[in-house]
């Protein structure tokens, strides 16, 4: 703990004073976030390293499993957040971003006894349709590691089929204002796939290619007619 405050003193001393005008602008500007990311609460994983952000790029929801429940199902945190970033910040593209040797996922992989932590058992039951997807769809003698890793690809698939029932991204996306991106990134290569929407599978992030997106921004409405077009 003295390590982490010493960088406390380090921020004041050398950090903030280097990014004064960084910080001044964003006091009296306010934020406007690109991105909002959810990602899981695990240590290793930071948010804004990994993509290189400055103050003030990133609005970000951490918690066990990088998990969404779906809309109305439980009123917390990651609810009250996204609602706030696309209808307060504006923000227009949200990630769902899981990882490598996820202890929630490694939970569910492997039946973990719960019983002595019913809050958490509580919160892993948003994880079931993955857990169930793997257990019945990928063949049963792989080992460990890929059975973890399935888990963690499929939990994000399902965290953004969630995110799809709260009422404010599913009317960003109808508008074609809200993109939904899924991530996974593997600590251990220093890599991250992004889901691919046209083929369902996780692509590594090139610098050379198309970024992998689950759900692009794209007008969506089922009636098939376009109001705003006929409006003008």
């Amino acid at each position: 703990m003295n390590e982490l405050i010493g960088r406390v003193f380090d921020f004041e001393k050398r950090v903030f004073p280097d990014q004064s005008a960084l910080y001044n602008r964003l006091a009296s500007d306010g934020q406007s976030p690109k991105a909002l990311m959810i990602s899981c609460a695990d240590s290793r994983i930071v948010p804004e390293h990994i993509m290189q952000a400055n103050p003030g790029d990133l609005f970000v929801c951490r918690n066990a499993g990088n998990i969404v429940p779906p809309h109305a199902s439980q009123l917390g945190g990651v609810t009250a957040t996204v609602e706030y970033a696309v209808m307060v910040l504006g923000v227009r593209d949200v990630i769902v971003c899981g990882h490598s040797d996820c202890g929630a996922m490694k939970a569910l992989a492997t039946d973990a006894d719960l019983t002595a932590m019913p809050n958490v058992a509580a919160w892993l039951r948003h994880s079931h349709a993955a857990q169930k997807l793997c257990r019945e769809s990928y063949p049963s003698d792989i080992d460990d590691a890929e059975k973890l890793r399935n888990m963690a690809l499929e939990n994000v698939v399902v965290q953004l089929s969630h995110l799809r029932t709260h009422p404010s991204i599913a009317s960003g996306i109808a508008r074609g204002e809200i993109a939904l991106h899924g991530w996974y990134v593997d600590i251990h290569a220093g890599q991250v796939l992004g889901l691919d929407g046209d083929t369902g599978r996780f692509m590594p992030l090139r610098e050379d290619m198309p970024l992998p997106v689950a759900l692009p921004h794209a007008r969506r409405l089922a009636a098939g007619f376009d109001y705003a077009q006929a409006a003008e």
